[in-house]
């Protein structure tokens, strides 16, 4: 094998990682967050900058991590995830937020924007939707 196969030129490896795009995760089931994280650090373009286990330590997380758009669960401990979105609504402006609910068929999107929800998902539809919904929301630079 070639040595220049292994070669990566130091300024496209800085311009990739400054495409990276930030995902923060709050959700209060660790396998859940460990199954997403997963899928989401499998695209090339995303990285999950934070975790959080609650509403509350996902608005301090979201403050101090700055992150492009955080994945959050409707039911939480000590917040959910709509309370914590209407709090980071006006933290952080035109952070996209996408909640993630086994309850998305009694949630109806329209009331969710007035808390600062981007888009609601159903847990029960798995994985590929959420990823769809992050490269639609941030683009993708592959």
């Amino acid at each position: 094998m070639s040595d220049s196969l292994h070669y990566t030129d130091p300024v496209q490896r800085s311009q990739r990682a400054a495409q990276v795009r930030n995902i923060l995760l709050v959700d209060d089931s660790e396998f859940e967050r460990v199954i997403i994280r997963s899928a989401v650090e499998g695209l090339t373009d995303f990285r999950v900058c934070g975790e959080a286990s609650n509403g509350a330590e996902g608005i301090k997380k979201a403050v101090e991590l700055r992150p492009d758009l955080v994945v959050m669960d409707l039911a939480m401990p000590l917040m959910n995830g709509l309370e914590a979105a209407t709090v980071l609504k006006n933290e952080i402006p035109g952070l996209p937020i996408v909640l993630l609910t086994l309850y998305a068929d009694q949630i109806h999107g329209l009331k969710c924007a007035a808390f600062g929800v981007t888009v609601v998902l159903s847990k029960f539809d798995g994985l590929a939707p959420l990823l769809r919904c992050v490269q639609g929301l941030l683009g993708s630079t592959s």
